[in-house]
């Protein structure tokens, strides 16, 4: 998978970009059709927030936190994500099935 790691009012550090891809290879264990991801680390005052876009096969899913701390909006962020990754492989493998189950009606 490609990731893309950009901060506004942010520098990433090497911890950072270690965390936030440490996050996102958890996420693609549950699902291995993720070609790509998207994230922007930025800072607007005291709230930190994190948003990433994942490009799965057939949808591109996004999810934002935002939370105090940096790494607790990353830790939020990746659960969102991780959420929406298993309802897109639920939806898939189901619609796979339905379409299985066709071929052999006929």
């Amino acid at each position: 998978m490609h990731i893309t790691l950009s901060g506004h009012h942010v520098d990433i550090t090497d911890a950072l970009r270690g965390y936030v891809t440490e996050k996102l290879e958890k996420i693609e264990r549950h699902f291995d059709k993720i070609t790509g991801a998207q994230v922007i680390l930025s800072i607007d005052k005291l709230t930190h927030k994190a948003e990433a876009t994942l490009y799965v096969a057939g949808n591109d899913l996004f999810a934002d936190a935002q939370h105090e701390d940096m790494y607790a909006a990353i830790d939020a962020l990746s659960d969102k994500l991780d959420r929406q990754v298993k309802k897109h492989k639920e939806k898939m493998n189901a619609k796979n099935r339905q379409e299985k189950h066709r071929d052999y009606s006929a």
